[in-house]
């Protein structure tokens, strides 16, 4: 049996070294992919990484090289839909770019609970942030915080646009109203999301806007908190009234609650009312009818949001910026106005 199974323990950048022949600086100097290694030299190392199945240290190669190779996440509210995908997203982008991420959830955006988020982070030397906080506070309270190392918001409250990526979240409001005015509608209601979340104000912003620009009368938005039970609440008292043939919902969950109210009110959807959400959750593709909605790209995001660090880490060109265009999603929630 060759040497290298029978070992209990994990292989070493010292057993990679003996095996192939090479000191173990060689084996380093590979790992962080130093340009004088001759080609033939690397390959034979990484071979025999390969074969043993050697993983490298991260706590020694951080000693070794003084880089943590690490991006620090500040989140706040990241169990709802929107924040919970972009981490994922830069977790997936920041291990194909041989990056670890740590994050620190932040269940309070006050200016303590924020500042100890900063400091566990620090702690473990981020060479790079991104902070997804969708309450403006959050943004007031790091204004006053120094931050020493490259970041990035994922949310654009236009006060910084040189760190912030994000989607465009106006732009995906106004496509969601267009489509309705598109079919006919001319009686439509914005459900929005809580008054101090950054993307519930852009999307209510997009929508006033498209109906002003379209020359469509409106009726003052109704303040939600993202979830299918208010979208439920709100839907069964606006159709006491029953003075609005769609609905445009600013997330996917109030949505579902929407259609759940129309439907407990013997309605149709869409011949009575048409629905349309933001988001593309999972899900929305089978909700009955199907919802159509605005998909945003979490992938395109988190990729978008590890380059524009790393070019800051790593003096890589920095072409990465600016704001991503989400997608209309036409689904069977939505038609004409049954006049």
């Amino acid at each position: 049996m060759p040497e290298e199974l029978q070992r209990a323990k994990a292989p070493s950048i010292r057993d990679v070294a003996r095996l192939a022949g090479v000191s173990h600086q060689t084996v380093s100097r590979v790992l962080n992919n130093h340009p004088s290694i001759r080609p033939e030299t690397k390959q034979r190392v990484l071979d025999v990484m390969e074969r043993l199945q050697y993983k490298p240290n991260r706590a020694a190669r951080a000693l070794v090289t003084s880089r943590s190779r690490t991006i620090g996440i500040l989140s706040a509210s990241s169990t709802q839909y929107g924040p919970a995908s972009s981490i994922a997203a830069i977790e997936e982008a920041a291990r194909a770019s041989g990056y670890w991420v740590s994050t620190a959830n932040i269940e309070s955006v006050d200016a303590r609970s924020i500042a100890d988020g900063l400091a566990h982070l620090a702690a473990q030397g981020i060479e790079g942030l991104v902070v997804i906080a969708p309450q403006v506070r959050v943004f007031d309270t790091l204004a006053q915080l120094s931050i020493d190392v490259p970041y990035v918001s994922l949310q654009s409250t236009g006060r910084d646009p040189d760190h912030a990526l994000s989607v465009d979240q106006i732009a995906g409001a106004r496509m969601a109203t267009r489509h309705l005015i598109g079919l006919g509608h001319r009686s439509i209601y914005h459900l929005a999301g809580p008054q101090d979340w950054i993307e519930a104000e852009a999307r209510m912003r997009g929508f006033l806007e498209e109906m002003s620009a379209q020359d469509v009368p409106t009726t003052a938005p109704i303040l939600g908190d993202w979830t299918a039970d208010f979208g439920y609440w709100a839907g069964r008292e606006l159709l006491t009234v029953r003075d609005f043939t769609a609905i445009f919902a600013s997330n996917d969950q109030m949505a579902l609650g929407l259609m759940h109210a129309v439907r407990d009110a013997g309605l149709e959807i869409p011949r009575d009312v048409s629905i349309i959400g933001f988001d593309d959750i999972p899900e929305a593709a089978h909700f009955w009818p199907p919802l159509t909605t605005v998909r945003q790209d979490f992938a395109e995001l988190g990729r978008r949001c590890v380059a524009l660090l790393l070019g800051d880490i790593e003096d890589w060109p920095d072409d990465q910026g600016g704001t991503i265009v989400p997608e209309l999603i036409v689904r069977d929630s939505t038609g004409r106005p049954a006049f």
